[in-house]
């Protein structure tokens, strides 16, 4: 019987993850729970490293979840009937916690084969290796569509919504960039911002430019001497930015993270271009060893990214890189407004005229960096404005 608060409560939690289960599955559930406190008591009396609450609570919410899939998604009232099929489409629902998961249901069908619940182990066989690649959430140009006219158009939108989704959506701009944005580094003149981290200034166009302006204007109806652009009722009267946690939850109205929205954005470029000058442009000149090594981060949508060789000129790749990004963001903003081909009103987006020519890009290159030339002769066939094609 538990003997403190605290047990009392774990003894609880327990509980009712184990209520949870469906009632033909159960009382295998409830057999696991008991082994595993058993096992814990063995392991205080020998002296080792005993699990913790915490752990038995994972374990236990990993077979109800388990269970309520196979339940409600295949049918299945009886751990027998399990094969390997449902083990597998189980574990893909959360690719990033397959190996935790993975490991837990090893536990209970090991446990459950000795009490002669099953047959077969269904976990044998199953590795615990996540598949390399970019494992996160993207959206599909008719979502982006409607988000980003929920942004631009409703008034009903909160500005800081707006400002962090408009800017992931099109600009890969992280919810720490903008976090992290002060009046200061606006240019009125050249409708530019400066984010935190990156080389050069980014252009806004002019739909990200009037969310920033009505963000701006929110901003100045707090009256507030705080220099950042995002200012909420709790930093209005000090100097400090926005919490990570606000940032992390601004766009909790329309159901989605601000990392999925930038994924979105960083998955399009590298696919499309380069991934070198993607991560110049983006500011990520720092090389690091696991990228040295040609290892990846699973988080990261840049994946396995080509090392940049310090002979080569910083500046010459980092103007690359942010022409590239230019040609692709035109692309994405009429993506998002469906403009066709040739339409006249893609004069006025046309971000690349504004700030490089032709004869700067191919000058860049010279013929003195092969590897470049490539991304290079894309942005003439890549760019969009008056006359330009849309691939």
């Amino acid at each position: 019987m538990p003997t403190d608060h605290a047990e009392q409560l774990a003894a609880d939690r327990r509980k009712r993850r184990i209520d949870a289960v469906p009632a033909t599955m159960r009382p295998a559930v409830a057999s696991f729970a008991e082994s595993l406190l058993a096992a814990r008591a063995r392991a205080r009396r020998a002296g080792t490293l005993p699990r913790t609450d915490r752990t038995i609570d994972v374990a236990l919410a990993t077979v109800r979840d388990l269970a309520l899939f196979l339940d409600q998604q295949r049918g299945k009232q009886d751990w027998s009937t399990v094969d390997v099929a449902d083990i597998e489409e189980f574990l893909n629902l959360q690719p990033n916690n397959r190996p935790r998961r993975l490991t837990v249901l090893r536990q209970f069908f090991r446990f459950a084969r000795t009490r002669r619940l099953v047959l077969i182990d269904p976990t044998r066989g199953l590795a615990r290796k996540q598949p390399k690649g970019f494992r996160g959430r993207t959206l599909t140009i008719d979502q982006q569509r409607l988000l980003f006219r929920r942004w631009t158009t409703d008034t009903t939108v909160h500005p800081h919504e707006a400002l962090v989704g408009i800017l992931a959506l099109l600009h890969g701009a992280s919810s720490r960039e903008l976090q992290l944005l002060r009046c200061d580094t606006i240019d009125q003149r050249e409708c530019t911002i400066r984010l935190d981290g990156r080389p050069h200034p980014v252009p806004l166009d002019p739909a990200s430019w009037a969310v920033l302006t009505r963000c701006l204007a929110h901003r100045q109806s707090q009256r507030t001497r705080n220099s950042h652009v995002i200012v909420t009722t709790v930093t209005k009267t000090g100097r400090e930015p926005a919490s990570a946690a606000y940032l992390s939850h601004v766009l909790d109205a329309c159901g989605l993270a601000p990392r999925t929205v930038r994924s979105t954005r960083l998955v399009d470029l590298v696919n499309t271009m380069d991934p070198k000058l993607v991560a110049v442009a983006f500011g990520r000149q720092a090389v690091t060893l696991a990228e040295r090594r040609g290892e990846r981060r699973p988080s990261s949508p840049f994946g396995r990214l080509p090392v940049v060789d310090r002979a080569e000129p910083d500046r010459i790749v980092g103007y690359l890189g942010r022409a590239a990004i230019l040609a692709d963001h035109e692309l994405a903003l009429m993506g998002m407004l469906d403009i066709p081909a040739g339409d006249k009103g893609a004069r006025g987006l046309d971000l690349v005229d504004q700030l490089v020519g032709e004869q700067k890009l191919e000058g860049a290159v010279d013929g003195r960096w092969s590897e470049l030339a490539a991304p290079a002769l894309q942005l003439g066939e890549q760019r969009v404005g008056s006359g330009r094609l849309i691939r």
